[in-house]
């Protein structure tokens, strides 16, 4: 955001105003992550245990999602510079992707047998679309409504309850799940319909947003427009280090989710309660880990410290396969979560502090185009691996390239960053 919409935020909206909408955006996300956290935490199990999918279909519910959101951002990077009302457009794009969580819920008593996996596969896909195109303009929304001095407060509460939603959210339905059979549907029908329920209420709070509309030029993000002006931010060689670093990382990062679901319910045998126990480890020492990653980052730089934050994370496969103990796999989603908030956190940084603020809105919509290709195409290469050398090699690939991905930050990215430093004073 710039300074001029940072102004404008301040003057548009009232001290009252502003409070009244971080209470409605804190119960907004509190009820958006209900949905969600059932939704993307139980989707891998219902259709592996459930609706029995093979190794493919497990991919394209990694992968076919982030194929979505590359076409939605591609889109609403040209749709959104132009919209009279961005709550208006992110209340329609909620609509149409929570219409998605009722879908979810009805599809199985209209059809039946080995399509019906296939189907739910496409439908978590689909609504994907929508979702991205809701989460961009909330995004954008979120930046107007709310000063730039409040926001360091306002969301580090909004993250704290929405994170203590999620996990009740994950946890809860998992004990209920554990009292029915694992190749029952029906309990999987009632908490989709659980979650289309409280998205009723995450709408009905984010219509309670106070927007002023403002007249806002019609303008367009150039890259999006040709090839060429896409292919020129590979220009600026900061940004384009940083860009082959992290797109390396997450190729070894996302072609080992199908294969962590895999493993976890198939091998090791877990059931709702199990996947349950695996989300809340992962996020409580998520939780706990981010002010220490940002005293790292604070004494040896972003780079390094995503680079040793990408080495933690590159462990991760290789000692998942030795065990299929459910309590070691608990145990070790509580020790590498710690990883992974580092790498949620310092990705984002980092790619701030590559980027010029002039076009830090394009280099960010460029990033996720590319870093949704990598979404796509890692879990294919993930289940291919796991055909070709089995799990055990599929995971120790998946381990080596994350490290790669890691030595990258830390012996060339940094090194540029010194170089940029030091060019400088």
């Amino acid at each position: 955001m710039n300074e001029r919409t940072e102004k404008s935020a301040m003057t548009l909206y009232t001290e009252e105003e502003i409070r009244v909408n971080e209470r409605l955006s804190i119960r907004n996300g509190n009820f958006a992550t209900v949905g969600i956290s059932i939704v993307s935490n139980f989707s891998a199990l219902y259709v592996l245990s459930a609706l029995h999918a093979n190794s493919q279909e497990v991919a394209l519910l990694n992968a076919l999602p982030a194929l979505m959101a590359i076409i939605a951002t591609w889109i609403g990077a040209v749709w959104m510079s132009s919209l009279a009302s961005k709550k208006n457009f992110c209340v329609r794009a909620s609509v149409v992707a929570r219409a998605f969580y009722f879908i979810l819920a009805f599809i199985p008593f209209v059809i039946h047998g080995a399509i019906l996996t296939l189907v739910v596969v496409l439908l978590i896909a689909l609504m994907n679309f929508p979702q991205s195109f809701a989460t961009l303009s909330w995004q954008s929304l979120i930046g107007d409504l709310i000063p730039e001095q409040r926001r360091a407060r306002f969301f580090g509460l909004r993250n704290r309850l929405t994170t203590i939603v999620g996990m009740l959210s994950t946890l809860i339905p998992g004990i209920i799940l554990q009292l029915f059979p694992v190749t029952s549907i029906p309990p999987y029908q009632a908490f989709f319909t659980i979650a289309f329920l409280a998205s009723i209420f995450e709408i009905y709070y984010l219509i309670l947003h106070t927007e002023r509309q403002a007249n806002r030029p019609k303008r367009r993000l150039a890259f999006v427009l040709t090839p060429g002006m896409f292919l020129a931010f590979f220009r600026k060689s900061v940004y384009r280090k940083f860009l082959i670093g992290a797109l390396l990382f997450n190729l070894g990062w996302q072609m080992a989710w199908p294969l962590f679901n895999i493993y976890q319910i198939k091998d090791a045998g877990a059931t709702a309660i199990w996947v349950s126990l695996f989300t809340v480890a992962n996020q409580l020492s998520q939780i706990l880990t981010f002010t220490l990653w940002g005293k790292i980052s604070t004494r040896l730089g972003n780079s390094i410290t995503f680079g040793i934050a990408c080495f933690g994370m590159a462990v991760s496969p290789v000692l998942t396969v030795l065990s299929t103990n459910l309590v070691y796999l608990v145990v070790l989603n509580l020790l590498t979560g710690m990883f992974v908030g580092g790498v949620t956190m310092l990705q984002f940084n980092h790619l701030l502090q590559v980027t010029s603020k002039a076009q830090r809105t394009a280099y960010i919509a460029h990033f996720n185009i590319l870093l949704g290709l990598v979404g796509f195409i890692a879990p294919e290469i993930g289940v291919l691996f796991l055909s070709l050398f089995h799990m055990d090699g599929a995971m120790g690939i998946a381990s080596v390239v994350r490290a790669a991905g890691g030595f990258f930050f830390i012996f060339v990215v940094a090194n540029v960053g010194r170089k940029a430093k030091a060019a400088l004073t």
